[in-house]
């Protein structure tokens, strides 16, 4: 009986997170049309597609649960939510809207405020992805990151990145002799840290390191894990495309939606290196957006994805072959799975 209740309270606190992201697109397209009624808007999904992303979403939330209830995680993290954060961030991502809007009519995609420090980052890099302000140099889009992107999938990004926990545990059960504070885990261009307070939470003694290419993003990142009790991940700012690391270092590599955002050849450039610094006998994860050939029923949204959020190397990676990219560099056996709107590739390193 405990049970059930809890899973309908669990239900209930993810469905007021799909209706506030709802209650905010409404909100923010009526302000929209007010302000820049020029603004291209994205064709409405028929009927059938939203039965089947809803669809997609109960299965998304029920295997959330189950793996809650095997201990794969602690169920706390299904209730997991800053509201500190929303009520701080809310009112600026709002304020935030017009410059966000007059960047799309202007068709401004690198536009940085002065203050903004862009040397040394790859050109690619420089790029207001979401139409976001500063794109990812800024401490205000850092502090707005998660937040709109629980918005955009409706609460279920956490969902989607704990999709990766089962299969990190499983991929280092090889390990299992180890003293766990002897597994090292990295997370490859890990944000504000959401990937990783997940990771500590299902393995609280392994040893975490993450690296991003971000200043403000690992000001955040280290805000956010500095709660959670446990060592704290060792972060470094660091380029995808050269790891700081030696090779055959880490037991377990993890991505969480980092590669849509990658030029093709860089692509194939941080899939080496992520092998590099894999241990033989050690797993990457990959978490990144559905595909083409995965769900053709969606294709008119993906197609209107790029455009709509400023993802300039999306429409390439939709079509592209990352199981190919993967064997290319020697790993093997490798898992597809899909969940909503997400998709993994579980992928080993051969052992010596």
């Amino acid at each position: 009986m405990l049970d059930n209740l809890t899973k309908l309270t669990y239900q209930t606190f993810q469905q007021s997170k799909n209706y506030f992201g709802l209650a905010h697109k409404i909100l923010s397209s009526q302000l929209r049309n007010l302000v820049h009624p020029t603004v291209v808007q994205m064709s409405n999904a028929s009927p059938e597609v939203i039965v089947k992303l809803q669809n997609r979403l109960n299965q998304l939330l029920e295997a959330d649960w189950q793996d809650a209830q095997k201990q794969i995680y602690p169920q706390s993290l299904l209730f997991d939510n800053s509201w500190e954060d929303f009520f701080r961030y809310y009112p600026m991502l709002c304020l935030d809207l017009p410059q966000m809007w007059e960047r799309i009519t202007q068709n401004r995609y690198q536009d940085f405020s002065p203050e903004t420090y862009q040397e040394g980052y790859p050109n690619y890099y420089l790029q207001n992805f979401h139409h976001q302000t500063d794109g990812y140099l800024s401490d205000l889009s850092a502090n707005l990151y998660d937040l709109q992107v629980e918005i955009l999938f409706g609460g279920a990004a956490n969902p989607m990145r704990r999709r990766i926990l089962a299969p990190l545990k499983h991929g280092l059960q090889k390990f299992q002799g180890l003293p766990p504070r002897q597994l090292r885990i990295l997370d490859v261009a890990c944000g504000t840290g959401a990937t990783l307070k997940l990771i500590r939470a299902a393995m609280p003694q392994a040893s975490l390191f993450g690296t991003d290419l971000s200043p403000a993003y690992l000001r955040k990142a280290n805000q956010l894990l500095c709660q959670n009790p446990g060592e704290l991940p060792q972060l470094l700012q660091a380029n995808a495309e050269e790891l700081p690391y030696l090779d055959n270092y880490f037991h377990a590599v993890t991505s969480v939606f980092l590669f849509h955002e990658l030029p093709a050849s860089v692509r194939q450039t941080v899939i080496e290196q992520c092998f590099r610094v894999t241990k033989p006998g050690g797993v990457l994860i990959i978490c990144d957006s559905i595909q083409m050939n995965d769900s053709p029923d969606l294709a008119d949204m993906m197609d209107g994805f790029p455009k709509m959020f400023h993802e300039p190397y999306y429409r390439h990676y939709i079509a592209d072959d990352l199981v190919e990219r993967l064997e290319k560099v020697g790993f093997q056996d490798i898992e597809i799975q899909v969940h909503f709107l997400s998709k993994y590739f579980i992928a080993y390193k051969k052992e010596g």
